[in-house]
């Protein structure tokens, strides 16, 4: 089996990729209007929108720069996995009742159409439209070349695929994504992700049990030779120190809540009953597959101190070494599998929501309605959307390669500090203002682009991110308790009363 662990890898990924052509094909049926294009006719069950919901949070980012984290800055990168898991129920708990009864109550298909209706406000449409539009174009972009990478990976180790060149592989990766993102939407999006967030927790569980079997002493003395090697890596905040550790509350906890792929979900629900359950299966499905975040960093790292392998030529080569040297080739397929599964899981769920953005929002926002065949229109912006990212990606990368990596944290980052005050905030508190949303999300939007964009470093380890989301915050409060209680409609008063 070992001679034929790059076809098994390869096989495993081809049959991924085929379940995703045909779910596309079977979810076209089911795809008759915008609303099933967008927010599947807002009538998918709880164990759907669990998976889904989980699977569009742990991105590539999880897959392969958790572990890599790991083995940079120690423990630090566990704060992410743990604030993440709080965010889930700040987002449900803040965000899922309400934004499901105002879906229903103004028909609502997108999360500008959210705003407007919660604010009576066009302007913040066109800003979260805007907003949605800027991020999604980073992150997608970073998606596109991370499958692309990984696809070359496999495909390189293999004797008929050898040469394959890394633009062949954006166009083969991307033609899967726009296939069944053009023919199912979000209805071939979510029951991809179901399927996806099943592989992804198989893979975590599966690679703990390997990571364990690495040393005669398991996981405790791989800690042990870290703490013996580099006493503050493995301390409770790590190398990254304090402030970096407790500023991701904000970023990763309290700006889960901001990101529009995970709220859009809770549009989509069937019966608002379901939170109960949706919200303990998702932190299920997220803490079993962010297993694989964990344990691959540390045992990474340990191996490399105790000479076991040598030191890795970057951090985010953590997971594709740890596969070739400790895992099997059917566990390397699965794991392979669960990998591509994470990044389409975001990107579909990105095309989607960039989608609508442009061709519901927008111009709504500018004409008083929106584009006429919505449906055959967004169709077309998907496959346009989904070819500018990835001809960005592979500019970037031939050009300035930290560029997509940048973008993508401006896009989390932008998201967490725009989105949070004006949704979480905003449909909890009535005195929330049209200015008062204004002010955030132009604040967000102009910080991020300095600092992110203008590669600017601050102090103790502080994010550009956790800046705009703090600064954000307090403007949004601040202006809107200067300015006047504004007037609600009758409807939206009722699901902000509750």
């Amino acid at each position: 089996m070992e001679a034929y662990r790059q076809e098994i890898i390869l096989g495993a990924v081809v049959v991924y990729m085929l379940f995703c052509v045909l779910t596309g094909l079977w979810a076209m049926q089911r795809t008759r209007s915008p609303s099933d294009f967008f927010i599947a006719g807002r009538g998918l069950g709880p164990i759907v929108i669990a998976l889904a919901l989980f699977s569009s949070t742990l991105s590539g980012f999880g897959f392969v720069g958790g572990p890599g984290l790991v083995y940079s800055i120690g423990v630090s990168s566990f704060w992410m996995v743990v604030i993440s898991s709080t965010g889930y129920a700040v987002g449900f708990f803040l965000v899922a009742k309400r934004i499901r009864m105002i879906a229903e109550l103004r028909n609502c298909i997108s999360l500008p159409d959210i705003v407007a209706a919660r604010y009576r406000s066009e302007a913040v449409r066109f800003l979260m439209a805007v907003t949605i539009v800027l991020g999604v174009m980073g992150y997608l972009a970073t998606q596109i070349l991370a499958m692309a990478v990984v696809m070359q990976a496999i495909l390189t180790g293999t004797a008929m695929f050898a040469d394959i060149s890394l633009v062949a592989c954006v166009i083969i990766s991307s033609a899967v994504l726009i296939f069944y993102c053009v023919t199912g939407g979000i209805i071939a999006s979510v029951y991809t992700d179901v399927v996806q967030g099943t592989i992804m927790m198989i893979a975590g569980t599966l690679i703990l049990f390997t990571a364990m079997s690495v040393f005669d002493g398991g996981m405790a003395e791989a800690t042990s030779i870290i703490l013996a090697d580099d006493s503050e890596a493995i301390m409770p905040f790590g190398a990254a120190g304090i402030m970096a550790s407790l500023g991701w509350f904000f970023v990763f906890g309290l700006g889960l809540a901001g990101q529009p792929h995970i709220i859009t979900k809770m549009m989509m629900n069937k019966n608002i009953s379901d939170n109960r359950s949706i919200l303990p299966m998702s932190l299920f499905g997220y803490i079993m597959a962010a297993l694989l975040w964990i344990s691959i960093g540390v045992v990474i790292r340990a191996a490399v101190i105790d000479g076991v392998i040598d030191p890795l030529a970057l951090p985010d080569d953590a997971a594709s070494v740890f596969l070739s040297v400790f895992a099997s080739p059917l566990l390397a397929g699965i794991v392979f599998a669960g990998l591509f599964a994470a990044i389409m899981s975001t990107s579909d769920a990105f095309l989607n929501i960039g989608t609508a953005a442009i061709i519901h929002d927008i111009p709504k926002a500018i004409r008083g309605h929106s584009v006429n065949n919505e449906l055959f229109w967004a169709r077309v912006v998907t496959v346009l959307l989904a070819i500018v990212a990835a001809s960005f990606a592979l500019y970037s990368h031939y050009t300035d390669a930290t560029l997509v990596a940048i973008l993508g944290a401006f896009g989390w980052a932008t998201f967490s500090a725009s989105i949070f005050p004006v949704v979480a905030i905003g449909l909890n508190w009535k005195g929330a203002t049209v200015m008062g949303a204004v002010t955030a999300i132009v604040a967000a939007l102009l910080i991020n682009f300095v600092v992110q964009l203008g590669g600017i470093v601050l102090p103790y380890g502080i994010s550009g991110g956790l800046v705009s989301f703090v600064t954000s915050l307090l403007l949004f409060i601040g202006v809107s308790l200067l300015g006047k209680p504004p007037e609600l409609d009758a409807d939206i008063e009722s699901v902000l009363n509750i």
